[in-house]
C-alpha cells in the first residue's frame, strides 16, 4: 500500500438541511481518533482543522427554494479553495462533515484537477434534486445534480468550472430514497445506481466489482468517494438526520472501503452526516472512522 500524505479539512456546517447538530460531526470523527487512526496504519496526516463557517446573520434573505442559498454558497467555496490547495500541494483531500452540501465545494476544488473524475456516491439519496424539483428546499439534496452543472447558477459557477463531473462518470450505491424529480433525471443523464435490490440481489463484492470495472473503462483520472453515514442502515449509524431504513451492512460497507483501497484508484473522499446529538455514545463517528480505517489499508493480519 502507497503511503499518503493526507489533508483533513473539516466543515462543520449545517446549512444545508435543517436539523441541528451535524455542524459538530468534524469534531465527533476527530474525538472518535481519525488521526491516530491513519497515523496507525502509516500515512502522514496534517489535520488543517476546519474552515471557517460565518454564523448566518439576521435578516438574511433566503430564496424560497434554497434555504440558507449565502451560507452555502461562502461554505462551498471556502472548502473549494482548500480542496485545490491540498492538491497543489499532492496531498489527498479528506473532508470531513457537515451536511452533505459540502459536496458541492469539495467537487468545485477537485474539478480544476480532474477532466475525467469519477465519483462513488455512497447514499441512502440519490442528491439529484434541483430548485424546480426539491420538496424541501435543503441544499444537501443538490449537491450531485449541482456538480453535474444543474441547479442554481451561482452553485453550479462556483470556482467557474461547470460541470465539475460527468454524469455518467458517477455511481451511486445504495439508494433507497429517491424523489421523483431525482429519477427522471437519473434516466435523462445516464447515471449509473446501484439500489439496495442490487446490493442484496447481487451481493456488495459484486456490485463493487462491476461499479471498479465501469469506471476504469471509462478512462477516470481520478476517483472520488463521497460517503454519507446514512449510505448505512441506521441500526449501525443511528446519529445521521435522514436515517432510511433497510440500509447497507457495517460488514458489506467495510468491504466496499477495502476494495476501493485494494483498487489504488482512489484520490481524494468525505464523510458526512455524522450528527452527534441524534448519535448514541459517538456510534456513528465511530464507524466513520473505522471505515476510514479500511479505506485506507487498515487490516487484520
Amino acid at each position: 500500500m502507497n503511503k499518503l500524505n493526507i489533508s483533513i479539512i473539516g466543515v462543520p456546517t449545517d446549512y444545508g438541511q435543517t436539523r441541528r447538530g451535524v455542524d459538530m460531526g468534524p469534531s465527533a470523527i476527530r474525538y472518535a481518533g481519525v488521526v491516530e487512526r491513519l497515523e496507525a496504519v502509516g500515512h502522514e496526516v496534517h489535520d488543517q482543522g476546519d474552515i471557517r463557517v460565518s454564523q448566518k446573520k439576521e435578516g438574511t434573505i433566503v430564496d424560497k427554494q434554497l434555504l440558507n442559498l449565502e451560507e452555502v454558497i461562502d461554505v462551498s467555496t471556502s472548502l473549494a479553495n482548500s480542496v485545490s490547495k491540498a492538491l497543489e500541494q499532492k496531498e489527498f483531500p479528506l473532508v470531513l462533515g457537515g451536511d452533505h452540501s459540502i459536496a458541492i465545494g469539495t467537487l468545485a476544488g477537485l474539478g480544476e484537477h480532474f477532466k475525467n473524475l469519477g465519483v462513488i456516491w455512497f447514499d441512502a439519496h440519490a442528491d439529484l434534486n434541483t430548485p424546480e424539483t426539491t420538496p424541501s428546499g435543503n441544499i444537501h439534496g443538490m449537491p450531485l445534480a449541482v456538480s453535474i452543472g444543474l441547479g442554481h447558477e451561482r452553485l453550479v459557477k462556483i470556482r467557474n468550472n461547470v460541470p465539475k463531473i460527468k454524469p455518467e462518470n458517477v455511481i451511486i450505491i445504495g439508494a433507497r430514497s429517491v424523489d421523483p424529480g431525482e429519477r427522471e433525471l437519473i434516466s435523462q443523464q445516464g447515471i449509473k445506481v446501484y439500489t439496495m435490490h442490487e446490493v442484496d440481489r447481487l451481493g456488495m463484492t459484486r456490485v463493487m466489482e462491476d461499479a471498479l470495472a465501469y469506471l476504469r473503462a471509462r478512462d477516470i483520472d481520478g476517483l472520488h468517494l463521497s460517503l454519507d453515514l446514512d449510505g448505512l442502515d441506521p441500526l449501525y449509524t443511528p446519529g445521521v438526520g435522514t436515517p432510511v431504513p433497510g440500509g447497507i451492512t457495517y460488514r458489506e460497507s467495510h468491504l466496499a472501503m477495502e476494495m476501493l483501497q485494494e483498487s489504488g484508484m482512489l484520490t481524494s473522499a468525505e464523510f458526512v452526516e455524522v450528527n452527534p446529538i441524534l448519535d448514541e455514545k459517538n456510534r456513528t463517528a465511530d464507524v466513520a472512522v473505522a471505515l476510514m480505517g479500511s479505506l485506507f489499508g487498515e487490516t487484520l493480519v
